[in-house]
């Protein structure tokens, strides 16, 4: 199976029954993922999308054999929810969620790190293997299999660079959006490490932005394992003011730190090619 979801995955999605529960999975059924139920408190012994609904997780799992959870709870219980697929063995958990409070999101890292569980956000668009399963928001059709890894902090230009490779023959083996909040599951670090290991993934494309320093520990890894594989990166908001949030909450520069020219001098210094422009990657890509 490639990274974290194939075609033997198979999801539970708490919040089904909300608007964008419904709606993503309506669209992830007709995209071929196995959806095999939903959970939402007080609304168990409904169906949707023909789906049945549980109360909680103990009782979807004594009914449906899964693997993987995706979270469109509310912010506010979205700690719940997602404590709950933890303690149901369910991994990875994607979180689609925005505005958890940081002292959530902490939480929720500390038992899944106990766990051994894969976090996938939160405020993530989710994670795509081209043609076998999407567990997100993102838009199917503008990806296509192929052999190009690509990891996010931003979700709109995920689905940009996406497109640009599919038009440029590019295909990918998995895209993911590891989130835009300041504390989130997984690392560009720790997605480089599983892309080195697929056999099927013999490029990468990493998407970066300004704040925290996500990208200077890539590139330390990088540098320091000798990375086999081709990396291409771009970092959005060389424009940004420092103090000043952009888009996503982890998207702020303090002083020096976190901004688009120290994470770019970074990624240089470590051999990784970076691309100007979103529209450059797929460029620097067949050129490497």
């Amino acid at each position: 199976m490639p990274i974290l979801v194939g075609r033997k995955t198979k999801a539970i999605v708490w919040g089904i029954t909300g608007s964008q529960g419904s709606f993503h999975t309506q669209l992830m059924l007709e995209y071929g993922t196995k959806i095999v139920g939903g959970v939402t408190p007080g609304r168990g012994g409904q169906e949707i999308h023909g789906l049945p609904v549980f109360d909680t997780a103990r009782e979807a799992l004594e009914r449906e054999k899964a693997t993987a959870a995706m979270i469109f709870v509310p912010a506010p219980y979205a700690k719940d929810a997602t404590l709950e697929a933890i303690a149901a063995d369910l991994n990875p958990v994607v979180v689609i969620t925005e505005g958890i409070p940081v002292k959530d999101e902490i939480q929720i890292m500390e038992v899944a790190k106990r766990k051994k569980t894969t976090i996938i956000g939160p405020n993530t668009p989710g994670i795509i293997t081209p043609g076998q399963c999407k567990l997100g928001i993102m838009p199917g059709h503008i990806f296509k299999p192929g052999k190009i890894g690509l990891v996010s902090r931003s979700g709109t230009l995920t689905y940009e660079i996406a497109a640009s490779l599919t038009n440029a023959g590019l295909g990918q083996t998995t895209c993911l959006g590891v989130g835009g909040d300041p504390v989130v599951g997984l690392s560009f670090v720790d997605v480089l490490k599983m892309f080195k290991k697929d056999a099927a993934t013999k490029a990468i494309a990493m998407i970066g932005e300004i704040g925290g320093n996500a990208e200077e520990r890539a590139a330390e890894y990088v540098r320091k394992t000798k990375y086999p594989k081709p990396i291409v990166a771009y970092v959005a908001g060389r424009a940004a003011p420092p103090g000043k949030r952009m888009g996503h909450a982890g998207a702020i520069i303090t002083g020096r730190a976190g901004t688009a020219e120290t994470k770019i001098e970074s990624l240089r210094a470590a051999g990784v090619k970076l691309a100007l422009k979103p529209g450059d990657i797929a460029k620097l890509i067949k050129r490497s």
